[in-house]
């Protein structure tokens, strides 16, 4: 795992060295190990690379790194699982070189050299973005993988190209701008986060999954990434042919899928380790990874003193059946909002996702023992785990009965009465056992749900914080949520893939990226190998969901291996009780950031809205923290922007 950053100009450059280190050591972050950088002084490009050793812990896995036959110049972000298998195909086909050590950034780059990008592209297994620059074309290739598990910016400055894997690089460079772009902040506010290609900053972008982009002017704003992996065909291809209803046949089948996913993602040079909460999909890693290990396998969880958030017990009771060397750290509440300043700097843009605390402290505790971690991230997504799996098509089902003018006449009844309720309620004494002002919020959440047209809509509901950011931004023009679902006559598979290609890259990956790389810890995702989704799109809905149960088939694996009576419980997600904190030690901070002169003379949004959520959460009479954390995180970031 590493962090990479470069530039492109057309100009001559003075000092493009110290520009290019500056750029690479706001890295060293994600890679503590070894820096170097290389300048192609004739063309204006200056590549630059951090390197965490995962693979090769020589020199000889050093990057910048030149190919064979001098053509190309590598960085690389990330891992490749199947480079051996890569290796072993170029060596039978005479395409191999004398290799100067194990690492896969040789390999890849022999790879290229010899198959091209797209084609290489193609076939790797693994997570990575890469920068390769092309000599005799003057072509620099950028690739992400292909979920979006390692994070690529790119943009043009003043006509120079930036790129790196964290904003804070781009920033280094002189040209940088970083004017804020009013127009994703709506996205922001809907998502908790910025979804992929957008940033916080005009004419920045990410490039998405699954895409590579070749960039032949640096001064060219024209570009357009292009996909070398079809997830819509993978998935109509999965769903076209269903596997059969053989229980036993299907365990047997994903079990094989992840023990192969697991060992691949097992194999490093330096020690690993696993996150544990005691849930079905972090106890499937390391169940699969325990028991194809010689040695007890080091498993992390924390726990918290509100037992309302704690799941370290459930963690220990699985540690200990399955019998991984195993620590737990108990976080204090000062430990836990110790994090908050960090955030900012951590994110580089807002974030609004609040698990990213104790995600950040896990990876804290995981690396003063090992450098590598495996994760159950991604399992909610490919087999069903969400609440909104279950209960969408459920609610739609019910909802397509009435006809939908009768369900407007509804929606327009439930808005008067949650008005005259939210009236009344205001001129009562402010108590937490507000009923009027309770009902108020049901008949709201009922005005705007029932009156929906499609469960496409449904969806977009349960997962947007804001409904109408519109009203709250300043000065940008008309939001516009882009988004492409997928044609199934399963409302599950289509929610299931709109989680896949936006809350999944967008929040889940960035937050484990981020959390984990401040303290140089390399999270691998076995959930996430290639061969494991496209199988997960040929299992019939009832695999994933049965009689309530969401990720049914990944529940029979499991109970192979732990009883079942020590991971069945209601789903909790991996949070802090940051509702009571906003109310309690976090509410001086809040109430700064939230002041509405303050407010204003940002000039971002109209204070008024945000005062009202503010008071209504204070007194108890609405629980907005959510809504509340996007816009505190927002504020944050905007102070920490302006102290550099």
């Amino acid at each position: 795992m590493c962090g990479i950053a470069g530039f492109w100009s057309s100009r001559v450059n003075e000092s493009p060295e110290t520009v290019i280190w500056q750029m690479t050591n706001s890295l060293t972050h994600r890679g503590p190990d070894h820096a170097g950088v290389w300048i192609d002084a004739d063309a204006g490009l200056a590549l630059g690379h951090r390197r965490l050793s995962i693979l090769d812990l020589s020199s000889a896995g050093h990057q910048p790194m030149e190919s064979a036959c001098g053509r190309y110049q590598m960085i690389f972000n990330g891992e490749i699982y199947n480079h051996k298998q890569l290796r072993q195909e170029l060596e039978e086909k005479d395409q191999g070189t004398n290799w100067k050590g194990h690492s896969d950034t040789e390999t890849l780059l022999a790879a290229f050299a010899n198959w091209g990008v797209e084609h290489t592209l193609k076939r790797l297994n693994g997570m990575f973005a890469i920068a390769l620059w092309d000599r005799k074309t003057c072509t620099l290739s950028l690739s992400r993988d292909r979920l979006g598990e390692k994070p690529l910016y790119y943009g043009i400055q003043n006509n120079v190209f930036l790129f790196g894997s964290e904003l804070k690089s781009l920033k280094k460079h002189p040209t940088w701008a970083g004017e804020i772009n009013r127009n994703a902040l709506g996205l922001y506010l809907r998502r908790s986060c910025f979804p992929a290609p957008h940033t916080v900053y005009r004419n920045i972008y990410q490039l998405p999954p699954a895409h590579w982009v070749d960039i032949v002017d640096p001064g060219n704003s024209k570009i357009t990434p292009k996909p070398y992996w079809d997830l819509p065909a993978i998935a109509q291809a999965g769903m076209q042919h269903r596997a059969s209803d053989d229980v036993a046949a299907l365990s047997d089948a994903l079990e094989s899928h992840l023990h192969r996913a697991v060992a691949l993602r097992m194999e490093a040079d330096v020690p690993v380790g696993a996150f544990l909460s005691g849930g079905y999909d972090s106890s499937t890693i390391v169940a699969l990874m325990q028991a194809q290990s010689t040695r007890r396998v080091r498993s992390f969880s924390i726990g918290f003193e509100e037992a309302n958030f704690d799941e370290a017990p459930y963690a220990r009771a699985v540690a200990e059946h399955l019998g991984t060397d195993h620590t737990e750290l108990y976080v204090t509440g000062k430990q836990a909002l110790d994090v908050v300043p960090l955030l900012p700097k951590i994110w580089d843009e807002p974030f609004g996702d609040s698990s990213q605390i104790p995600t950040y402290l896990v990876s804290k505790l995981t690396r003063e023992s090992v450098t590598v971690c495996l994760s159950g991230d991604a399992a909610d997504e490919i087999f069903g785990g969400y609440n909104r799996h279950r209960s969408t098509p459920r609610t739609w089902n019910r909802m397509e009965r009435i006809p939908i003018w009768a369900r407007q006449f509804g929606s327009g009844m439930a808005g008067m009465l949650a008005k005259n309720f939210s009236h009344v309620s205001t001129l009562l004494p402010v108590t937490k056992d507000n009923v009027l002002s309770r009902a108020s919020a049901k008949l709201e959440r009922f005005h705007d749900v029932v009156k929906l047209p499609s469960y496409a809509e449904l969806y977009q509901y349960k997962t947007t914080h804001w409904k109408t950011p519109e009203e709250i931004i300043l000065n940008a023009d008309p939001i516009i949520d882009e988004w492409s679902g997928l044609k199934s006559e399963e409302i599950l598979d289509e929610i299931m893939y709109l989680d896949m290609v936006r809350y999944l890259p967008d929040d889940i990956l960035v937050k484990a990226d981020r959390a984990s790389m401040a303290v140089s810890l390399e999270v691998r995702i076995p959930f996430l190998d290639p061969e494991l989704v496209a199988f997960s799109w040929s299992l019939p809905t009832d695999m994933k969901i049965r009689n309530g149960q969401g990720k049914w088939l990944l529940r029979q694996v499991l109970h192979r291996y732990v009883p079942k009576k020590l991971v069945d419980r209601p789903k909790h997600g991996f949070s802090v009780p940051i509702e009571h904190w906003l109310r309690g030690p976090l509410k001086d901070w809040g109430e700064s950031l939230l002041n509405e002169q303050r407010i204003q003379r940002d000039g971002f949004f109209n204070p008024k809205p945000i005062r009202k959520m503010w008071h209504e959460h204070q007194s108890g009479e609405r629980r907005w923290h959510k809504h509340l954390w996007d816009v505190l995180m927002f504020q944050a970031w905007l102070d920490d922007v302006h102290e550099r």
